[in-house]
C-alpha cells in the first residue's frame, strides 16, 4: 500500500456526534481528542512521517463562549497529556497558528510542549491552534516585507520556497492527502498555501468515530490516484 508521507485532517463532527446521543457538544469534543491520540498511534504505525490536525480555528472564536471556555479548558488538558504521549512515543509535536491569540497559560504550555518534543525522532504531529490559513499567508507577507525593509532579503529572489520558509509549517513537507470527516466537503482556510497539490478525501463518518479502518480507507484511496503536479504520465 502507497503511503502518504505527510497526511492533514480537519477534525469535524464532534459536536453532532454527541447530539446524536443526547450530549452536550463538550462530551464530542472530548471524545474527539481522544481519537487524535489513537490515529496519531495508528498513522505512525502505517508508516506516515507527519501529521497535522485542524484542531481551532479563527473563526471558532465566534463560537457560543461556554463551548469556547470548554474547548480552551480541554486544550490545556490536552497539552499537559500530550507531554507524556510525545516523550512516550518519541513524537515531535509543533503548533500552528497564532498563538499570540491564546491566554499566556496555554502559550506557556505550548512553548514548553515544543521543547520538550525538539529532539523526538518519532511522528512529527503539527497542531493548527487559533489558525487559519489566509492569517498565516497574511502573516507570512507580512514577515517577509519587515525582511525586505531591513535589507535582509532581495524581492528579485523570491521564489516559492524562499516564502514557503515565512509560513508557519516552514520545514514540514507539504500535505499528500487531505482528509476531512462528518460530510462536509471543503476545506474551511485550512493550510490554503500547503494543499495546492494535495488529494483530497471526504468521508461522512464522524471524527470521534474515525479509526484505524477509516484511516486505511482514506489512504488506499491515496493509493489509488495518480499524482502529476500538472505533468503528464503514460499509463
Amino acid at each position: 500500500m502507497k503511503i502518504p508521507r505527510h497526511v492533514a485532517i480537519i477534525l469535524d463532527g464532534n459536536g453532532r456526534w454527541a447530539k446524536r446521543r443526547m450530549m452536550p457538544r463538550n462530551y464530542g469534543h472530548v471524545q474527539g481528542s481522544k481519537t487524535v491520540e489513537n490515529i496519531c498511534e495508528e498513522a505512525y504505525n502505517m508508516g506516515v512521517e507527519y501529521l497535522t490536525v485542524y484542531a481551532f480555528s479563527t473563526e471558532n472564536w465566534k463560537r457560543p463562549k461556554d463551548e469556547v471556555d470548554a474547548l480552551m479548558k480541554l486544550l490545556r488538558s490536552y497539552l499537559k497529556n500530550c507531554q507524556k504521549t510525545s516523550s512516550k512515543n518519541n513524537m515531535r509535536v509543533r503548533v500552528l497558528g497564532e498563538t499570540d491569540g491564546l491566554s499566556e497559560d496555554i502559550k506557556s504550555s505550548i512553548i514548553e510542549l515544543e521543547k520538550t518534543s525538539a529532539s523526538n525522532t518519532g511522528l512529527r504531529f503539527q497542531v493548527a491552534l487559533n489558525y487559519g490559513g489566509r492569517d498565516e499567508i497574511l502573516r507570512a507577507a507580512k514577515r517577509m516585507s519587515q525582511d525586505y525593509k531591513d535589507g535582509k532579503i532581495n524581492l528579485t529572489e523570491v521564489n516559492t520556497d524562499i516564502f514557503s520558509g515565512y509560513l508557519d509549517t516552514r520545514g514540514i513537507p507539504d500535505p499528500d492527502l487531505m482528509i476531512r470527516t462528518s460530510g462536509e466537503m471543503r476545506i474551511s482556510n485550512f493550510l490554503l498555501w500547503q494543499l495546492a497539490y494535495t488529494e483530497f478525501y471526504f468521508t461522512d463518518t464522524l471524527w470521534p468515530d474515525f479509526n484505524k479502518n477509516e484511516l486505511r480507507k482514506a489512504i488506499e484511496f491515496y493509493g489509488s490516484r495518480k499524482r502529476n503536479y500538472g505533468g503528464i504520465k503514460e499509463d
